[in-house]
């Protein structure tokens, strides 16, 4: 196994016994069985032709995207035919992450399953990727272009729907007084960020007293921890007393809740939060709420499983197998005000790290693994 490696500017992390930050990982599939787990059960997506993947991270230096690294991995290991798997990750740097996909094109990768960070910014590379006769997968945040055109699919989902739901839920805990709210997304004008802002605001446009506040169209965290502080900070110092924020929305929990000791700092109780879950956003609502039996909390899936969507398609197209949908379903996770039948209590596991996440799918053995920065082998 080759590995190039770099040192991450915010913490190291252990790839398979090393204490550097992936930016190029390989895989060689040379081994008959599947590593033990879940997404180790081929389906009809699993054709009879061999093929090299690749997963290619614009930016991949979070919890969210260690899981999504192990998943994908785990998925293309459990197909037979796939004979090598290679991880890149951009580190945040737009020139990088074309570099990156260049490169795995002049090796001669079969198909790349790309989270385009960059967004349209990252369409001329994986246009001449497809041109050049590579199965080209972007998933989750478009590059805009078109499937046929631009890149083989695009597998996404409903984020509108997100916000919806996000949306009710800040309505119904607010009510007619309403408030400051505070929208978190990832880098400047990524389509995800956009999508769960159209689907919101479609909601408070009944609510008249519920106001935006901070960046438009939605505050920058570039799905970064440390930003994510910085943002909050800054939106608490300049939303106080009767102006203060009375709920936060953010598509990265994992994040949000690493800021949840700024409220303290500044002397003020942690707002009503509608996010996408994690661990810690868990065990801090349970922690939190037996201060402030008002603190209300409402997740939706992180939906990191929804790499192995994308993955399972890039497979088929690339061995022959049966295509899999290219749309993924959303769905609601934990409502500590009404939990229903779709959804449960903010489930916090004492057992698993802060970081990890719990709608992922994964085993706990795997969480850990994924987030002590390994990735699947087989043996």
């Amino acid at each position: 196994m080759n590995i190039s490696t770099m040192i991450s500017k915010s913490r190291r992390v252990s790839i398979l016994g090393s204490a550097a930050m992936v930016v190029s990982l390989v895989v060689p599939m040379t081994f008959s069985s599947a590593p033990a787990g879940a997404a180790t059960s081929p389906g009809s997506w699993c054709g009879s032709k061999h093929a090299s993947v690749a997963l290619a991270d614009g930016f991949g230096n979070n919890t969210w995207r260690e899981l999504t690294r192990y998943s994908g991995a785990l998925t293309a290991l459990s197909c037979p035919s796939v004979t090598k798997f290679i991880y890149t990750n951009g580190q945040g740097s737009t020139q990088k992450a074309i570099s990156d996909i260049n490169g795995l094109v002049s090796q001669g990768i079969n198909a790349i399953v790309d989270f385009p960070d960059a967004g349209a910014a990252m369409l001329p590379a994986l246009t001449k990727a497809y041109k050049a006769g590579t199965i080209v997968v972007p998933y989750r945040v478009t590059p805009g272009g078109k499937a046929g055109t631009n890149y083989t699919a695009y597998i996404g989902t409903n984020f509108v729907s997100a916000g919806v739901e996000w949306g009710k839920f800040v309505a119904n805990a607010l009510g007619a007084k309403g408030g400051n709210i505070a929208f978190l997304s990832g880098p400047p004008g990524n389509s995800q960020g956009l999508q769960e802002l159209q689907g919101m605001k479609s909601v408070l446009k009944a609510y008249p007293k519920i106001k935006l506040v901070g960046t438009s169209p939605f505050n920058v965290t570039n799905w970064d921890p440390a930003t994510t502080v910085t943002v909050i900070d800054g939106l608490l110092a300049k939303n106080t007393g009767a102006n203060a924020i009375k709920a936060v929305v953010s598509d990265y929990g994992s994040a949000l809740a690493g800021a949840f000791p700024e409220w303290a700092k500044a002397g003020q109780k942690i707002p009503v939060i509608a996010t996408e879950d994690g661990n810690n956003v868990a065990c801090a609502w349970k922690s939190g709420v037996a201060k402030d039996p008002a603190f209300k909390l409402m997740t939706v899936s992180s939906q990191t499983w929804m790499v192995e969507y994308a993955v399972r398609y890039a497979v088929a197209k690339a061995t022959g197998g049966v295509l899999p949908p290219t749309t993924v379903p959303q769905a609601t996770y934990e409502n500590s005000v009404n939990p229903t039948g779709k959804e449960i209590a903010p489930n916090c596991q004492s057992s698993l790290p802060a970081t990890a996440i719990n709608s992922s799918g994964l085993t706990n053995s795997q969480q850990l693994a994924a987030l002590a920065g390994k990735v699947p082998q087989r043996k």
